[in-house]
């Protein structure tokens, strides 16, 4: 265990994962008291459950941005169509 300034740090170095590399738990100064092992059990389940990033988010983001530029050219079509008219 890392101890700090005034925290400690549970490190976790093999998290058997492609995306992670390295993982740190910052304990909660109620929980100082418990033992390493305790701790360290407890920070290697955690990072065990971690995985990637869920892929559906990415896609929406993207989806969202092609979807607002869409609609900026379709308004920006139709305000150039409204201007040629009326000159």
């Amino acid at each position: 265990m890392i101890k700090g300034v005034n925290r400690q740090v549970v490190e976790v170095s093999q998290t058997d994962c492609e995306y992670f590399e390295k993982v740190l738990f910052f304990v909660k100064p109620e929980f100082a008291t418990v033992s390493e092992g305790k701790l360290r059990e407890r920070a290697d389940l955690i990072a065990a459950g971690a995985g990637a990033p869920p892929p559906t988010r990415i896609r929406k983001n993207r989806f969202l941005f092609a979807a607002k530029l869409f609609c900026a050219a379709l308004a920006g079509a139709a305000i150039t169509c409204l201007l040629f008219s009326v000159f």
